[in-house]
């Protein structure tokens, strides 16, 4: 097999075969996608997997340019891309986290949890710089007004449409993962959480056309991530070490006004401003037809405030209890310490003057200490 070396085989076609293939599978599949390009017969086909559908020429005052929009062929391309995240969540597993993990000689708990940090500490990465690059070069960050200028959205340059096809395509490839992987049963239910809320937020900012917004609280979101997962990987190697959780509070707390601060700025004053437009579905003004509606933006940025404050309490949940159980720690620590100390100056004492017993000082061994004899003159 391409990515695990195995000393034994299993049953065709058996759950233990397809746990242990899979990732072989997923290569078969797009290997075949890939050959199709080499004919003709079968290379408009294969082009619907691999590359975003719905192109449009848009006029400019340069002249055209080729834009996208999203529609029911895009789930083609997504399909083609989990198994394209299949494949490299195995090639990172096998090739860097289990060699780690020998080394480490971890417990089956923290073994879990270091692979799930360790497979997230590299995705983050790669869509932190991925995403920086897309919003430095079509200019969100320098001009924020382009956050609700022009909305809806509906045309995007490539670039945006395949980071968000592959953004989905990726947390999708985590469900089957979960199998895949053998996640203990306790652990599903958060991952379960976490995969929901990122495909509910990704979706939305997709289908809903709040894109440019969606690309700056990823950004945020994957930043604040990043660090954490890193701090989860040092304290693993080390667990005196938690400087990184400490620029992962700072952090996680900037994000968390940022974002906070965008909702408010594009939602609550932002796309109020966009002109007031007919009712057209089929153009993707109906949300921007909606924010016109003061009770339905006010509604908007209450269910984000809550989600924020509850991510919020979460934090300062988990910070108090970890810096309980440090502070415990500190003071176990000097208790033993002090307790050793005494015990020392206890032991050094019965040494050098021994002990009194019926009101004579015996020495160690239990014997009266002898006197010394005068000489004579």
């Amino acid at each position: 097999m391409a990515f695990r070396r195995r000393a034994k085989s299993h049953p065709l076609f058996s759950q233990e075969f397809l746990i242990h293939n899979h990732a072989d599978i997923g290569f078969c599949l797009v290997l075949s996608v890939l050959i199709a390009l080499m004919f003709e017969v079968t290379a408009k086909t294969a082009f619907l997997f691999i590359l975003p559908q719905y192109n449009v020429s848009v006029p400019t005052a340069d002249g055209e340019l080729v834009q996208y929009h999203y529609g029911l062929k895009d789930l083609v391309t997504i399909l083609f891309y989990i198994f394209i995240a299949i494949i490299l969540h195995a090639v990172v597993q096998e090739y860097a986290l289990d060699k780690i993990n020998r080394r480490l000689h971890l417990s089956k708990v923290k073994h879990s949890k270091f692979n799930e940090s360790g497979q997230l500490v590299a995705f983050h990465l790669t869509s932190l710089i991925w995403c920086l690059y897309v919003v430095v070069t079509e200019g969100y960050i320098s001009n924020p007004r382009s956050l609700w200028e022009n909305y809806p959205h509906i045309y995007l340059p490539y670039q945006v449409k395949f980071f968000y096809l592959c953004q989905l395509a990726y947390w999708l490839h985590a469900l089957p993962e979960l199998y895949f992987q053998k996640v203990r049963k306790e652990e599903i239910p958060r991952q379960l959480r976490c995969i929901a809320l990122y495909l509910l937020h990704i979706a939305g900012a997709y289908l809903l056309n709040l894109t440019r917004l969606g690309l700056i609280l990823l950004l945020l979101q994957y930043l604040a991530e990043f660090f954490f997962h890193m701090a989860r990987l040092v304290c693993f190697t080390d667990e005196n070490n938690e400087k990184l959780f400490n620029v992962w509070a700072v952090v996680f707390v900037v994000t968390r006004l940022f974002t906070l601060t965008l909702y408010i700025l594009v939602i609550g004053f932002g796309l109020p401003r966009v002109e007031s437009q007919a009712l057209d579905p089929e153009r993707g003004n109906l949300f921007s037809f909606l924010f016109n509606n003061i009770l339905f933006r006010m509604s908007v940025l209450l269910l984000v405030c809550l989600f924020q404050a509850s991510v919020m309490w979460r934090f300062i949940h988990f910070q108090l209890r970890r810096w309980r159980e440090y502070w415990n720690e500190q003071s176990s620590r000097k208790r033993a310490a002090a307790a050793a100390g005494t015990k020392q100056q206890t032991k050094l004492l019965k040494r050098d003057s021994g002990y009194h017993e019926n009101g004579v000082v015996k020495a160690e061994n239990g014997t009266s200490p002898r006197t010394k004899k005068l000489k004579s003159p």
